[in-house]
């Protein structure tokens, strides 16, 4: 019953993000996921599920398209050996 998935469920039935978040309240994964998506692009960090919600938030791209891009990516070992050494 969280705003955040209150207001995804309204954009999945075709609601634009801003008429969900006007609708529905303060939505916190809404703002949070602009701030980790450009902080993202600024440290060279790939964040494809962050980029692919943000894309559908702020770009007007359809949700069935961003999991599309998701499900096709190719599979790769995605531990960042960075933090492991």
């Amino acid at each position: 019953h969280s705003r955040n998935r209150r207001a995804g469920i309204l954009i999945g039935k075709g609601v634009t993000p801003e008429e969900a978040v006007r609708q529905v309240g303060t939505v916190e994964g809404y703002v949070c996921t602009k701030n980790a998506w450009e902080l993202s692009k600024r440290m060279g960090i790939e964040m494809p599920i962050t980029e692919q919600l943000a894309k559908v938030l702020f770009e007007g791209e359809p949700a069935a398209n961003a999991i599309k891009n998701l499900m096709g990516r190719p599979s790769k070992n995605e531990t960042e050996t960075t933090f492991l050494s």
